[in-house]
């Protein structure tokens, strides 16, 4: 006896015009008649799966490949500048965050004297939607890092002509202090073996440990840089370890102590042309703090516990401290740059924003108060920071001074 059919279904007579009607049907409704509508014969057009962050092996799907613009083209490196500074970093085998970013402005920057390094190793605790730096826990914390950075600093202040130096890291969030004392010390380190050389430091928030951030103060940098990297809304997707008020905080606090603040962003990662210009206004508003002619960045940590534990305003009132300007003074410098996608598993690109938008962020941005503004496709960070630090920091009178 044979087993009847698993589902059965009835039969009915077709004739070409039934058949021709079923075409039509699956024509436009291409699904299995009788079954669940939302399951497609086909394979779906786009998979999601693959845009989760730092969780698939293999290459993420796109919804398109952007072709980049002809307005974001670099330069091809060159110049005595250039080479001089390459030649002494292959020597004495140097490295800088230049090469490993493949920074489109290395060649300008080389050229002028400028140059960026990484302290705290090459692993991040963080994993920020944009950003190309490895995660995860890193090693033992290497103490004698700020010796040698200083000695590399050297060689190429006196051998290279650097002019100009930014120190940046990773987040270092399991330590105490977040890698402030490495920070600290480095900053100290460089100063002394490079009379003359301006020290920019790209610092991480700390995670909102103040005492961690007035180390690296105390050090004395000509600018402190903290990046906000993007807008508001943007925070859980782009920096979802970090907070938008504690960054506004750091620079203020800056600010409050005399010294040169700034932060940069990105565009072109999913915000929109008008939440550039809130952040622009936040920045300013947020970061005010009273002028003062006697204190400078070098406030110590003692001091600063001394004023929080003098009543709830007292933070802000600096000892030995000058009458504070009526004008308040807020932060110094915005860089603004176009996202570029480090690799298929980060955040997508947006959108490309032309040169004239980015020309419209900076007259924003000097109308509202910044100093300097630099705004372009391929700005990053240390664009031209050389100039800034001789317009908005004590370093060409500290050179004078040493002839």
């Amino acid at each position: 006896m044979s087993n009847p059919p698993t589902n059965p279904r009835p039969t009915q007579a077709t004739t070409p015009e039934i058949d021709a009607g079923i075409a039509r049907t699956l024509a436009r409704h291409p699904r299995p008649l009788g079954g669940d509508p939302l399951r497609r014969i086909e394979k779906p057009l786009v998979s999601l799966t693959g845009m989760v962050l730092n969780n698939q092996s293999g290459a993420p799907e796109h919804l398109s490949i952007k072709k980049k613009p002809a307005w974001l083209r670099a330069k091809v490196p060159g110049g005595a500048e250039y080479q001089r500074l390459k030649g002494v970093l292959s020597q004495h085998k140097l490295h800088t965050v230049c090469e490993e970013a493949n920074c489109p402005n290395m060649g300008e920057c080389w050229s002028r004297g400028i140059s960026t390094i990484m302290i705290l190793g090459d692993t991040c605790t963080r994993a920020c939607g944009f950003c190309n730096v490895k995660t995860g826990r890193p090693p033992v914390l290497d103490k004698d890092e700020p010796r040698r950075v200083a000695e590399s600093m050297r060689l190429m202040f006196e051998h290279a002509r650097l002019k100009h130096v930014v120190i940046t890291s990773v987040n270092r969030d399991e330590l105490s202090d977040g890698g402030a004392g490495i920070w600290a010390e480095t900053i100290i380190r460089t100063k002394e073996a490079c009379p003359g050389l301006s020290i920019e430091v790209l610092i991480p928030d700390f995670e909102g440990n103040w005492a961690a951030l007035q180390m690296v103060i105390d050090a004395k940098p000509h600018i402190i840089n903290h990046n906000l990297e993007t807008v508001r809304r943007m925070y859980p997707a782009v920096r979802p370890s970090a907070k938008f008020d504690r960054s506004l905080e750091l620079l203020r606090r800056v600010k409050e102590q005399g010294g040169v603040a700034k932060t940069g962003i990105m565009v072109g990662i999913g915000e929109r042309d008008e939440e550039v210009v809130e952040l622009i206004r936040d920045v300013q508003e947020a970061t005010k703090a009273p002028r003062h002619s006697a204190i400078g960045i070098g406030h110590s940590i003692d001091q600063t516990r001394t004023c929080e534990s003098s009543g709830p305003n007292a933070e802000s009132r600096m000892p030995n401290a000058d009458t504070p300007s009526p004008t308040p003074d807020a932060c110094d410098i915005l860089t603004i740059g176009q996202y570029l996608q480090p690799t298929r598993n980060h955040l997508p690109i947006d959108r490309w924003v032309t040169p004239e938008q980015f020309a419209f962020f900076k007259q924003e941005g000097l109308a509202r108060g910044f100093k300097v503004v630099e705004s372009g496709p391929l700005v990053r960070s240390s664009y031209h920071a050389d100039h800034q630090a001789d317009v908005l920091s004590t370093i060409e009178d500290e050179r004078a001074r040493r002839g």
